[in-house]
């Protein structure tokens, strides 16, 4: 059965976690019919969806009276003399130039990614043609150069680094959000894993300087296209809102953090995943020299890396990283050694936002996460009715995607029971695998700043897999963007998850206009301080809570 969410936000309240003195409850209201019709839904042709870029002509279609521009190329292929090099400027074209198909994904490894059936149901993964010539990017807008000025989304995907791409789910799809909100959206793919993040500034010299931080520019990239085109499509570049969700939530906090997106970024969004500093590049380096040993090469002969086929350098980096990993275990971290360098050129030393006058000082941000991000029953029914002893034994040795707790275990597991009451088992290990402190930690961070932060927790939950997939990873996205209908794998479908949706679009609307997610369909969302960590609970009935987790997070310290 699946847990009467009223209760459980009842029993929070109950336990006295610190909710205001009222709680100001706002039934969902009733969805905008989609009107069905007959006409025809697409258009494609000679004069159809014409756009201008400052590199040449694009032509997209017209769906639904949304126009949908697919795979425009930002960048050079990244290929060949091009690997582990600052993005290059495409090359401009004299014809028309066809965007009627998504970008190439970024390079990673493929194989057995659709062996587990259940997942693959469930997470309905879009995956098309992987190369290095992928710096490509999607728009859909309502319209077309008539200088509207419309608020503008720039969506960065998940996978951590390595994997994922720009419509890799179809709750992705920016049709609805743009045609409710009268706003563009923009999704991209950049460089991932060790083709995007392999530092060889300390084996290769000079000319290697960047390229720990190529995918990070790549993102950059992205950006300043949007920054000289984005008017093209109707959009405003003076007001650009990025977003992304777990590894694409650490990579708008990393593009917040650069000094090379100021003036690029004006709000950040990140769901399921923060981040408030990159790699050390003590490590980032090692792993460099790592990876030209595995390689047999010496510091002279660096640029045959760039020589080799992009899947066998994959794996050969990540044999590197293994073996370093293995032998200095307490430097890789969560991600491993694949991902953004402080490098202290590119991406700031040091934690992010921690200087007042930095880099996107005056950006606001919302960032929110799931209840049960790592939902570890889903597809497994026998963790369902785990014991509450079971479930301690197993967290002293593994906790979602986490390390163990050790002896921490017990003490962790009842701060966490005696906070939600009308948790069972199996929900406690799932808040404590996917506890808020990362949402608290950035949530402090950009405070330092004075720009306001606005903080959520999404708990809605689906009732399939006989109630197990609960508030799982990624299941809010779709909720953010109008989706609900499309990413049905995720929601059902139908008018209780539409419900939900029109509040949180509607709250992300407003956000990207104004910094501010305050709407008629929400209580009252009080920006976040320290003290009190005001969060708004998103579910069939949204609450302002304070902080209701704060007494169980610290255990974990």
């Amino acid at each position: 059965m699946k847990t009467n969410r009223r209760n459980f936000i009842q029993a929070l309240g109950a336990s006295g976690l610190g909710l205001g003195a009222t709680l100001n409850v706002v039934g969902c209201a009733d969805p905008k019919a989609n009107e069905l019709s007959d006409d025809q839904q697409l258009f494609i042709g000679d004069d159809i969806a014409l756009a201008n870029t400052i590199y040449g002509k694009v032509k997209g279609l017209l769906l639904r009276d949304i126009f949908e521009f697919r795979g425009i190329r930002y960048g050079a292929d990244t290929g060949g003399k091009n690997r582990f090099m600052p993005p290059q400027k495409p090359t401009p074209w004299d014809d028309i130039q066809p965007a009627v198909w998504w970008g190439n994904t970024a390079p990673q490894i493929m194989d057995k990614r659709y062996a587990n059936v259940y997942s693959s149901y469930a997470d309905h993964w879009n995956y098309d043609d992987v190369s290095e010539d992928c710096l490509k990017l999607n728009v859909w807008t309502p319209a077309l150069e008539d200088g509207a000025k419309r608020p503008v989304l720039v969506w960065f995907h998940g996978g951590g680094y390595r994997n994922g791409n720009a419509i890799e789910q179809d709750g992705y799809m920016g049709e609805n959000l743009a045609r409710k909100g009268d706003v563009v959206f923009v999704s991209i793919n950049h460089r991932l894993g060790p083709i995007g993040f392999s530092d060889l500034s300390g084996v290769g010299g000079e000319k290697f300087k960047h390229s720990g931080n190529v995918g990070a520019l790549d993102m950059v990239a992205a950006l300043e296209w949007v920054n000289q085109n984005i008017a093209f499509f109707g959009g405003d570049p003076e007001n650009v809102t990025i977003m992304g969700q777990s590894g694409g939530g650490s990579k708008v906090c990393t593009l917040a953090a650069m000094p090379a997106t100021t003036g690029l970024i004006h709000k950040v969004v990140p769901l399921s995943g923060s981040s408030t500093e990159a790699l050390d590049q003590n490590y980032s380096q090692q792993l460099g020299a790592y990876i030209l040993k595995e390689a047999g090469l010496s510091s002279n002969d660096v640029e045959k890396l760039q020589e080799m086929d992009w899947k066998e350098y994959i794996h050969l980096a990540e044999r590197a990283s293994n073996r370093l990993s293995q032998e200095k275990p307490e430097m890789a971290g969560f991600r491993g050694g694949f991902r953004p360098v402080a490098d202290g050129i590119n991406i700031p030393k040091g934690t992010f936002f921690s200087d007042p006058k930095g880099a996107s000082a005056n950006v606001p941000m919302l960032i929110c996460s799931t209840f049960h991000e790592w939902a570890m029953s889903r597809t497994n029914p026998e963790l369902e009715d785990i014991s509450a002893e079971q479930a301690i034994e197993t967290m002293k040795e593994r906790i979602g995607f986490r390390a163990g707790l050790g002896a921490k275990s017990e003490e962790v597991y009842t701060a966490y029971a005696k906070q939600f009451p009308e948790a069972k088992p199996i929900e406690i290990m799932c808040l404590i695998s996917s506890n808020r402190s990362a949402v608290v930690n950035t949530a402090n961070a950009k405070k330092q700043q004075s720009a306001p932060v606005y903080t959520a927790w999404f708990g809605w939950e689906p009732n399939m897999f006989n109630g197990r997939m609960r508030a799982f990873h990624c299941i809010d996205i779709c909720f953010w963007f109008y989706n609900t209908d499309l990413m049905l794998t995720h929601t059902g479908g139908g008018s209780r998850p539409r419900k939900l949706a029109e509040k949180m679009s509607d709250a992300l609307l407003q956000f990207m206009r104004t910094g501010n997610p305050n709407v008629p369909g929400l209580p009252e969302w009080e920006a976040y301080n320290e003290e009190t960590g005001p969060v708004m609970v998103l579910d069939d009935e949204c609450v302002l809570m304070n902080d209701p987790d704060r007494e169980a997070r610290q255990s974990l310290a």
